[in-house]
């Protein structure tokens, strides 16, 4: 029977074969190495890691282990080019990158690495947030809006729920939850299945596409507005919040 291998080893065999992965790409962009991989840049990726994730996606939504075992490559591929790329221009390489997330992980887990003690999920996502604001202020990139961090680049629909959220939980909207549109709470009696919702966010996609119009654009220009509105009531409420006794100091 062969027996299980020791963290440490796992350790090690990881750290090797992040090491022949670096060493492998660097060659790819050696002045002898890979033409296409030698005119890549940063602008000219951005958009693979996106395809990357989402055939990683595909994989796990059909449970296909190998499939996930070839996209998360391909995916840490993209990883890997981009900090080669810019330990070629100075700026930081592939083990930096690594560091920095291992001591974010254990920073925002103090929970599992320290000695502080959360209630459940909700617990642990409130403590990230807090964490996080603070770490972007000491490093003089605070926030000064909910909605910063946002990627603009998500699809409309992800970016919806992700806004809502982050709305509600900076009080923009009111507590209870939003309405279901007329013509849909009209159709059903009580609490709508998931099948039901599908049924009609596909409905709605097809009435646009069968007008010429895009729901994703459509979506998108929704989004747009809705968070203009609310960074101006964020706005608003700094401005005619009174200064705390730190700023009168």
């Amino acid at each position: 029977m062969n027996e299980e291998p020791k963290e440490s080893e796992k350790t090690d065999s990881v750290g090797e074969a992040m090491e022949e992965l670096a060493r492998v790409v660097a060659r790819l962009r050696a002045p002898d190495g890979c033409p296409w991989d030698r005119e890549q840049d940063h602008d000219s990726l951005r958009y693979y890691a996106v395809e990357e994730v989402y055939e990683l996606l595909e994989a796990i939504e059909e449970n296909d282990d190998t499939g996930m075992e070839e996209e998360l490559g391909d995916l840490l591929l993209q990883v890997a080019l981009h900090c080669q790329i810019a330990e070629e221009r100075g700026a930081f390489d592939l083990a930096k990158v690594a560091r920095r997330l291992t001591a974010k992980l254990i920073h925002r887990h103090p929970h599992v690495f320290g000695d502080r003690t959360v209630k459940g999920s909700a617990g642990v996502l409130a403590q990230w947030d807090r964490l996080k604001q603070e770490e972007k202020a000491r490093e003089g990139r605070g926030r000064q809006s909910v909605f910063d961090g946002v990627p603009r680049a998500l699809p409309a629909l992800l970016r919806a729920e992700k806004m809502w959220k982050r709305a509600r939980r900076a009080g923009l909207l009111p507590d209870k939850e939003p309405q279901a549109a007329p013509a849909w709470s009209r159709r059903v009696e009580g609490e709508p299945r998931a099948e039901q919702v599908a049924q009609w966010l596909f409905e709605a996609a097809a009435w646009c596409r069968s007008r010429g119009l895009c729901a994703e654009d459509l979506l998108r220009r929704r989004i747009q507005e809705l968070e203009e509105q609310w960074r101006g009531i964020e706005a608003k409420r700094a401005k005619d919040r009174p200064p705390s006794a730190d700023s009168e100091a």
